[in-house]
C-alpha cells in the first residue's frame, strides 16, 4: 500500500463564480490499482459529487479518457503506482468544452467523425451468392485502422485542434482512411470531400502528439499522410 494524493481539476457549471479549482484527496493505493479504481473509491467513500465517465473498465469503450499527469490516458488502463509519484494530477481532456469536473463535451469529436462519412460506401450491387470478399492481403491493410475506440485522446492532444475548433481532427482522419483503404469501399471521394480545406488535412503539422496520446498505439499521422497522397492522386486524375 502507498498513500497517494490525487489532485483533481474540478468544475461545477452551477457555481460559475468558483470556476475551475483543484481539490485534493488522499488515498491508500495497492499494487494493481488503476486511476479509475482510485476515482471510484474517492467517489464512493469521500466525495459523491465527483463526476467522471466510465463504462467497460477494459480499455474498449474509451469513456474514461482524461489527462493524467499531463498526458491523455485511459484511467482504466493506467496503474497508479506505475506513475511513480506520490502526487497524481487528474484533469479533463484539453480542447473540449467542459461539462462538469472530468467530463467534457465530445460534440467536436462527433462532428469531425460525421464529416468523413465513417461507413462503407458502395455503388455496385452486392454479389447475389456471397459477401463482398477480400483477400488476406486486402484485409491486412486495415490493421492499425479499425481498432480506434474514439476516446478522443488524440484530437485533444493536437495543437491544431487547440487553435481551430472546426478542425476535423486526427480521430476522424484515421476513420476516413480506414474506409479509403478498404478494398470494398467505392466512395473515397465522399470520404475525402470534407478533408480538403483549411479545417481538414492540410492543417496537420505532423507533430505526432496524436500518435503518442493514442492508448491503442495507432498512428493517425501515417493515415493523414496516406490521405494527402490520395487527395493529390485524385487532383491530378
Amino acid at each position: 500500500m502507498a498513500m497517494i494524493t490525487f489532485r483533481i481539476n474540478r468544475y461545477n457549471p452551477d457555481d460559475e463564480r468558483r470556476g475551475h479549482y483543484v481539490q485534493e484527496y488522499a488515498l491508500d493505493v495497492c499494487k494493481g490499482c488503476t486511476v479509475l479504481d482510485a476515482l471510484n473509491q474517492i467517489k464512493w467513500e469521500q466525495d459523491g459529487s465527483l463526476t467522471f465517465r466510465r463504462s467497460c473498465r477494459s480499455g474498449i469503450c474509451g469513456s474514461c479518457a482524461m489527462t493524467i499527469k499531463g498526458v491523455n490516458r485511459l484511467a482504466c488502463e493506467t496503474q497508479v503506482l506505475a506513475l511513480k509519484s506520490p502526487n497524481v494530477t487528474v484533469e479533463p481532456m484539453r480542447g473540449y468544452p467542459d461539462i462538469k469536473d472530468l467530463v467534457v463535451s465530445l460534440d467536436p469529436l462527433v462532428r469531425g467523425l460525421l464529416a468523413v462519412r465513417p461507413y462503407l460506401i458502395t455503388k455496385t450491387p452486392p454479389p447475389s451468392d456471397q459477401e463482398r470478399l477480400q483477400s488476406p492481403e486486402e484485409r491486412a491493410r486495415l490493421d492499425g485502422l479499425y481498432e480506434c475506440i474514439l476516446c478522443g485522446a488524440c484530437t485533444s492532444s493536437c495543437p491544431s485542434f487547440w487553435a481551430d475548433k472546426e478542425y476535423i481532427g486526427p480521430h476522424a482522419f484515421l476513420k476516413a482512411y480506414r474506409f479509403v483503404a478498404d478494398s470494398r469501399d467505392e466512395g473515397s471521394r465522399e470520404h475525402l470531400e470534407a478533408l480538403d480545406d483549411k479545417h481538414g488535412l492540410w492543417r496537420c503539422h505532423t507533430i505526432f502528439n496524436c500518435v503518442e496520446a493514442c492508448p491503442k498505439d495507432l498512428n493517425p499521422t501515417r493515415a493523414i499522410g496516406e490521405l494527402k497522397k490520395e487527395l493529390v492522386r485524385q487532383r491530378i486524375g
